[in-house]
This record gives structure tokens, sequence and C-alpha cells, in this order.
């Protein structure tokens, strides 16, 4: 990976083009990834993020990582959820919210609707 990331303009029209590695499974080797050049470092669900932050500090920012198969959930479920994950990671910068994976087909819209709000909603506090 950090061959590859060598390798990656890194600016562009003045402006920094960030690098983010997502390696589904890759909690294990956290400590060797954020190490590997990238800007970010993203998490599969299977990840406590709490924990990654603790592993990795503030080498790298981390991106992730609510399960996706959450989205089939009600909008309440999904809010608690965004919360927790909020919660884990705590207070400061170095957060990027998302999915843990991919949305999934069939999932309602107004249900990435809910994560979305609640982001936006919840978020605030912890910065």
């Amino acid at each position: 990976m950090a061959e590859i990331i060598d390798q990656l303009p890194r600016e562009a029209d003045g402006r920094k083009v960030p690098v983010i590695v997502f390696t589904k499974g890759g909690g294990q080797w956290l400590e060797a990834i954020a190490d590997c050049g990238a800007d970010a470092v993203g998490l599969d669900w299977t990840t406590d993020i709490g924990a990654a932050r603790e592993r990795v500090g503030d080498r790298v920012c981390l991106q992730g990582n609510m399960d996706p198969t959450l989205l089939n959930a009600s909008p309440e479920r999904i809010r608690e959820e965004v919360g927790q994950i909020l919660t884990s990671f705590g207070e400061g910068n170095g957060h990027v919210f998302n999915l843990g994976h991919g949305i999934t087909p069939g999932i309602d819209p107004d249900h990435v609707a809910a994560m979305v709000d609640a982001v936006v909603e919840l978020s605030p506090a912890y910065h």
C-alpha cells in the first residue's frame, strides 16, 4: 500500500488530495495501515472505532464505521447506532462518519436520510 500511495498525486489545482485506505477486515493490522502514508483509514463495521482510535491515535483520520445492514432497521435504531459510534470515537476531530462498507441494494433512501440527519444533529456535540 505504501508503494501505491507514494505514486499517487497528492495535490490537484493547488489543493491537497487526501488518500483513504480501506481494508475490509483490516482491524488486526490498524497500526501498519495507519503508517502506510494515507491520510485516513476506513474501518469496516467489525472494528470498534474507539478501540481503533486508541491504537492509532492522531496519526490518521478514521472513516466509518456503521454496519450497513443497520440501514434496514428503524430510523430510531439507526439514530441510536449513529450516537453509539460517535460516543465510541469521542470528542475531537479526525472522524469521517460513514458506513463500514457500501450500501446494499434495496435500502430505503429514507433510512439513509435518517442516518445523515442523525450525524448532522448529533455530531456537533463531539467537535
